[in-house]
């Protein structure tokens, strides 16, 4: 069973990217640090130096329509920041 998801791809992580070569990525709520470095290293082989990970808690959210308000819960997911080497890369857009 894969534990990586999907990466993060957002101005904002394609910056921190450029800048200090951290990728960030959702993963399994179950997932380890070590489970994540291994599964990194063995998708894009590339050498991984360490790893931050972080529950994101669900936000709650609400609008207001015609019938009144709706109120909802958004999900609760885990992300992991994945530090390389300087000469290493990651290149999301190569299967395109």
């Amino acid at each position: 069973m894969s534990v990586i998801i999907k990466p993060i791809i957002s101005e904002k992580m394609t910056k921190v990217a450029d800048q200090q070569n951290c990728y960030g990525f959702v993963v399994t709520r179950t997932a380890t640090k070590t489970q994540i470095k291994k599964e990194v290293q063995d998708i894009y082989g590339v050498k991984v130096l360490r790893i931050n990970t972080l529950v994101q808690r669900g936000k709650a959210s609400s609008r207001y329509t015609k019938a009144g308000v709706i109120e909802g819960q958004r999900n609760t997911f885990k992300k992991a920041f994945v530090f390389l080497g300087k000469e290493e890369k990651i290149d999301f857009y190569s299967n395109i």
